[in-house]
């Protein structure tokens, strides 16, 4: 480390330094705001970002001592194979060694039952930057992670609740419930172009993502109304990384009375019992989340050009501010739901069988085929530059270009900032989630994250769904009985 900074950089309402390419992050509870998050005896969560070089965190000799692993069914129990399942993990564990992530979490589910569910490295402590000496936290299957833009598929089904309970109809005029969209051609605007990336407000600029900002919803909205329209509402394709879901946040919150924080919490959360899975977390439980780490080779044009535009700050910027615990205690309905692997595997396992688990139905069968059903198809997105299938909410899996491996036509789920999968495949009645710590662009390894879907594929094969698992309607034994949540 140099003695003397060449500059100050201020970020988010605080002074970084900067020494040459190197830029020093403060640790989470130096940032402004966050002295009150301060534990007794806090792991240092500091992260730098070196240019041009890879950045990487440390990667131990022995994998066992940063493995932990929960309780997982025998494999050959549901129809998969031993050693198939090994080579998931073993994917999973190159990807590891790589060290662009600090922290690696993987929760497989099949016909139901957990066959898979592990975390690898450290939760804090051993990201780029930090030494040796360093105090480390060890990540486990119960560590929580931020999901980012996975987030959207919980946001998007908490939206067709309120369909599905009559409370907005999809095809509504978003300026029916926000009056501050009565503008021009931002009038016509519905609820669906928003949950499809259609409503022509992709760009986010850099005042939205004033952290300081977010304990103020409705000014937030009023910031997006204010907004140029990108194309006209249902034309053009173009992912909306952060302004949807505050739209469709703040829709719930005028309609219920309750932020989407406790709507998410009083009809999905409690009634199923997930430790995690919210928007945020509570103060004292800021320090419980895994500290995410700009990895990988820089941010480079074009890329860290499209990404600013739809991020609303540079690549690298995001993923500080995702530490600051006024973004992990604030509600960002597109990118902030904290949970594990575990907990999202089974949000999925919830949609898989129909709305209804562990006797307590959420979503009607139709909700939730109305929610998964094609929006676009193979169209390029013009956020993203890459084709994509769309649900209303979901990306959609295909025969070849498809996030969840190949043929995987029927799968449905979300992608996370930036190494995050998380879906359903109802072909294999399969419910997966990988969640990861390290936050690159693009790098070499990132094959392997393709093949850790693609290995699940292969170990999961299709088969016939077995009775009561896919899919149930509302006269399957238990579920008429089961008991059902309401929103008002």
């Amino acid at each position: 480390m140099l003695d003397q900074p060449q500059q100050q950089v201020e970020v988010f309402g605080g002074e970084f330094e900067v020494h040459d390419a190197i830029i020093t992050v403060p640790r989470r509870h130096d940032i402004p705001g966050g002295a009150a998050f301060v534990p007794r005896t806090p792991p240092v969560r500091s992260a730098a970002v070196e240019c041009p070089l890879v950045t990487r965190c440390r990667v131990p000799a022995d994998l066992a001592a940063v493995t932990t692993i929960a309780g997982e069914t025998r494999p050959g129990d549901v129809d998969v194979h031993p050693a198939a399942l090994a080579g998931v993990w073993e994917a999973v564990e190159r990807l590891y060694r790589s060290g662009i992530h600090p922290a690696i979490q993987l929760c497989v589910r099949r016909h139901g039952e957990v066959v898979l569910d592990r975390a690898i490295g450290h939760a804090a402590g051993n990201g780029p930057g930090e030494t040796a000496e360093t105090p480390k936290t060890l990540a486990t299957t119960g560590t929580p992670f931020n999901i980012f833009s996975a987030s959207k598929a919980i946001t998007a089904m908490i939206v067709h609740l309120l369909d599905q309970r009559d409370l907005i109809r999809l095809d509504d005029r978003v300026c029916e419930y926000l009056p501050e969209f009565a503008v021009r051609t931002k009038q016509w605007i519905t609820i669906r172009h928003v949950l499809i990336h259609r409503a022509g407000l992709a760009n986010v600029p850099p005042s939205l993502m004033d952290l300081d900002r977010l304990a103020d919803p409705e000014g937030i909205v009023r910031l997006i109304a204010e907004l140029r329209l990108t194309g006209r509402p249902g034309r053009q394709l173009a992912y909306h990384a952060i302004t949807g879901g505050f739209i469709l946040g703040e829709i719930v919150r005028r309609v219920t009375g309750r932020t989407i924080r406790a709507v998410l919490d009083d009809e999905i959360r409690r009634p199923l019992g997930f430790r995690w899975l919210g928007y945020g977390v509570p103060p004292e439980d800021v320090e419980r989340v895994a500290v995410n780490y700009f990895t990988g080779p820089p941010a480079l044009p074009p890329l860290s050009s499209i990404l600013r535009r739809a991020l609303g700050v540079d690549f690298a910027l995001a993923t500080t501010m995702a530490n600051d615990p006024r973004f992990l205690t604030a509600i960002v309905p597109a990118a902030n739901v904290v949970t594990t692997a575990n907990d999202l595997a089974r949000f999925y396992q919830l949609l898989l069988q129909g709305g209804a688990l562990d006797g307590v139905r959420i979503f009607e069968p139709r909700t939730i085929r109305r929610a998964t059903s094609e929006q676009s198809y193979l169209e390029l997105d013009l956020t993203l530059g890459l084709p994509f299938r769309y649900g209303m909410g979901f990306m959609l899996g295909a025969d070849w270009l498809s996030p969840y491996g190949p043929d995987t036509r029927y799968a449905f789920g979300h992608l996370g900032f930036t190494n995050i999968v998380a879906w359903a495949d109802p072909e294999r009645q399969v419910a997966a989630a990988l969640v990861t710590s390290g936050k690159p662009l693009v790098y070499p390894q990132l094959y392997w994250v393709w093949e850790i879907v693609r290995r699940i594929g292969i170990a999961c094969g299709k088969d016939r769904p077995r009775a009561g698992v896919l899919i149930p309607d509302a006269t399957t034994p238990g579920v008429g009985d089961a008991q059902r949540s309401s929103v008002s």
